[in-house]
């Protein structure tokens, strides 16, 4: 088994590569490529997350194999789940890769789309990068080894959440759509009321490392993020100092079978983590039916 240094060495590399094809895909017409983009029942998808997805699973299955390492997305969960169900996939280790995450602002050019890139041991996330091809930024966490930034100018620099701690002067990153009215009730109830909104989860967390954000919070309806979703997010924010818990304060966990991540998460710089957590918690219990 290589270190994981060397596997997120692997990661980064393969993320720059996806990212150079996401970039392309997104001047589709300067570069002779056609998007097709089709809706599906959790949101569309084209020929940049087809294309992205196998380039990435390409690149690490011909490195590593099958023998130690499971392989994760929206592509091969359905490939699993139809052979044998919802089942979580036999191996200690397995990587998690959302190729596009925010097809919405792909496809809409707002530009803030990321790509995930996660592996996980018997649940947990250990190695994660997360790229904003068109910020030329990649964000990359061993954990136990912190949190550095790339730049696609070569400079690297240590990704660190803001020290804020009044929870009034907490900046909360939230989605310019997909905010239905028991979102935004939990919205008003915070103490932090200032608000910037980023497209992509991978680009709202990675506002959070950036020091442009302090607090995220997700809260599933009729369906809800999947693992690829956060794992690789919730990596680069706690190794640079921050939290990402249930609103319960339970971690999350994946490749438990179940791909979608019910229930409320908040993701914070972390020192009114457990205040506003508790608040959400309490929130969500009052709106139970």
């Amino acid at each position: 088994m290589k270190s994981p240094e060397t596997l997120a060495d692997l990661a980064r590399a393969v993320g720059w590569e996806a990212a150079d094809i996401l970039h392309r895909y997104y001047r589709a017409e300067e570069f002779g490529l056609t998007l097709d983009a089709n809706e599906k029942a959790d949101g569309p998808v084209t020929a940049a997350d087809r294309a992205a997805n196998h380039h990435i699973l390409e690149r690490l299955v011909g490195e590593l194999g099958h023998q130690d390492f499971g392989y994760l997305s929206e592509e091969t969960y359905q490939q699993h789940l139809q052979q044998h169900g919802p089942v979580p996939i036999d191996r200690d280790w397995v990587w998690i890769i959302d190729p596009l995450d925010g097809t919405r602002d792909f496809i809409d050019q707002t530009g803030e789309y990321a790509l995930h890139i996660a592996l996980v041991h018997q649940g947990r996330p250990v190695v994660a990068v997360v790229a904003c091809p068109e910020a030329d930024k990649l964000y990359c966490a061993v954990r136990g080894s912190g949190t550095e930034i790339y730049h696609r100018d070569g400079r690297i620099e240590p990704g660190r959440v803001s020290d804020r701690a009044d929870a009034s002067s907490l900046a909360v990153v939230v989605s310019r759509t997909h905010r239905d009215e028991r979102f935004n009730k939990l919205l008003a109830a915070l103490p932090c009321q200032h608000q910037t909104a980023v497209g992509s989860i991978g680009g709202k967390i990675a506002a959070i490392v950036d020091r442009r954000a302090d607090v995220y919070l997700s809260l599933s309806g009729k369906s809800a993020p999947k693992d690829w979703d956060m794992a690789a997010p919730e990596l680069i924010l706690t190794e640079a100092g921050g939290r990402f818990t249930h609103f319960d304060g339970q971690p999350l966990r994946y490749n438990q079978g179940d791909i979608s991540q019910w229930g409320g998460r908040i993701a914070t710089n972390g020192p009114c983590h457990d205040l506003l957590a508790d608040r959400a918690q309490a929130l969500l219990d009052s709106l139970a039916p």
